[in-house]
Parts: structure tokens; C-alpha cells; sequence
């Protein structure tokens, strides 16, 4: 197919108007808008279909690199064959989203390797490509953060980061024993996204231990009872999914 010469003049109009990535593309509709002897109307609608197109690929992956979800875990790249088991069916219901439209929250629970943090990611993604704002963080590493962030007077402002989110993912929550300050930490956290905002945990811990890992009793039963009596519990059982992303010739070769 012989490409179509785009004048200089058309380059500089369409870098004025932000559009210069049409210029990707815009040589072949041409051709075959000539082709196919194709209305204006609908050429134009083509090309600018192209880059809206681009435009919403792009405004996902820049809320998922902002999200700090990994790149890997998407859905659609889950191994079916692994031997865990769970809910499929809630599963399902997960993954509409209906969930984060009714502020709900998800607790992702299971022994260590069977794919928790695979799910939350992927689930995460989902939200990123329905326009959410996600953030994923570790919950060890957050409550650091916090901390610190008491030192140069920043704390207000990172507790807004992880409150002003649609979707919170917190990654191996309750895994470690708190002191006063993460709890009252976490707690605000709880509390201020209770029935405002979702927040997905995964947790090698079922819920019935995480109010041992608090320091305070009182605020720890008040934010836990919030969050599972407003939570959907994926239980995932079985054979660690871990070897499944370890690389290989194979999978290399393949790409």
C-alpha cells in the first residue's frame, strides 16, 4: 500500500491542536479513505476514533504506573490451570466493579503464595481502564511512610493520598504486630473510607486475628468491624502460584 504524503503545513495545524500522534496513522486512512471512496464524514470520524483510542490506552496506563500496580497481573494473564481454589463466582461479581460503585471493600485471604496479591492487581486494573484512581501499596511500607511523614509535617498530606483514592489496595495487611502510632494510622484510614471509598486487602491472616495485631483494642474492634461488616471475603486455598511467574526460555521465546 503506497503511503499518502502529509503536507507541512497539515503537520504544523495538527501539532497546534495537540493532535501530532495522528500523524501515525493518518498517511494510511488516507489511502484507504481513497480506496474506499469513503465519505469526509466518516474518515474523520475514523481517524479521530484512532486517536481517541490511543488516548484512552494511554490514560490507562498512566493511572496504572501512578497506581503502582504491577504490570503483570492482569486478569486476563491468570493461569486457569493452577491449583487454588476460591469462589469463582464471586470472583465474577468482583470484577464488575459493582463492589467499588457501592463503596464496599474486599478482603483477599490465604496461606502465603496462592495468588492474593495476583487477584487484587488484576482487579485493579479493571478499575484503571474504568477511569478509578488506584493506589497500591504494601501495608508495612505505608505505615513507614506515615511515620516519617510526622517528621517534616507531610503526614496530612500523605494520609489525603491514601483517603482521596477510589480504591485502596493494601498489600499483606495485619501481617505484623502495630505500634500505637500505625494504628491510629490505620485506623483513620478505615474509618475515613468507611461507606465513602473501597479498599481491597490481602492478608495471610483471616480477619478473627487481625485485631491482635493492633495496639489499641478499642479502635482496632471499631475500624475492623467497619471494614468486614462492609467486605466481600475471597478465601483462596491451595498450591502456591508463585512458579507460574517465574521466567523462563519458554515464556521469553514466545513473546
Amino acid at each position: 500500500m503506497t503511503t499518502e504524503v502529509i503536507s507541512p503545513d497539515l503537520k504544523v495545524v495538527l501539532r497546534r491542536l495537540k493532535l501530532s500522534r495522528m500523524l501515525d496513522t493518518l498517511p494510511e486512512r488516507l489511502v484507504l479513505a481513497r480506496q474506499q471512496k469513503m465519505p469526509h464524514q466518516d474518515w474523520l470520524l475514523l481517524v479521530l476514533s484512532d486517536e481517541a483510542t490511543r488516548r484512552d490506552s494511554l490514560g490507562v496506563s498512566l493511572r496504572s504506573q501512578k497506581a503502582h500496580l504491577d504490570p503483570t497481573m492482569h486478569l486476563e494473564a491468570w493461569d486457569p490451570t493452577a491449583k487454588v481454589s476460591f469462589d469463582r463466582g464471586l470472583l465474577n461479581e468482583l470484577v464488575s466493579l459493582r463492589f467499588l460503585d457501592a463503596h464496599a471493600h474486599v478482603a483477599i485471604v490465604g496461606p502465603v503464595g496462592v495468588g492474593k496479591t495476583f487477584l487484587a492487581h488484576a482487579l485493579g486494573h479493571i478499575a484503571c481502564r474504568r477511569g478509578a484512581s488506584v493506589l497500591a501499596v504494601r501495608t508495612d511500607q505505608m505505615l513507614k511512610t506515615l511515620k516519617h511523614a510526622r517528621l517534616d509535617n507531610s503526614h496530612e498530606a500523605e494520609l489525603r493520598k491514601l483517603i482521596s483514592v477510589d480504591l485502596l489496595l493494601l498489600d499483606d495487611f495485619a501481617m505484623d504486630a502495630m505500634d500505637a502510632t500505625e494504628s491510629r494510622d490505620l485506623y483513620d484510614i478505615l474509618l475515613e473510607r468507611y461507606r465513602t471509598s473501597s479498599i481491597i486487602v490481602t492478608s495471610n491472616r483471616g480477619p478473627d486475628e487481625w485485631l491482635a495485631t493492633f495496639a489499641d483494642p478499642v479502635r482496632a474492634q471499631s475500624a475492623i468491624d467497619r471494614f468486614t461488616s462492609n467486605a466481600y471475603d475471597l478465601v483462596i486455598d491451595g498450591e502456591s502460584y508463585r512458579p507460574r511467574l517465574k521466567p523462563n526460555l519458554a515464556k521469553e521465546g514466545a513473546r
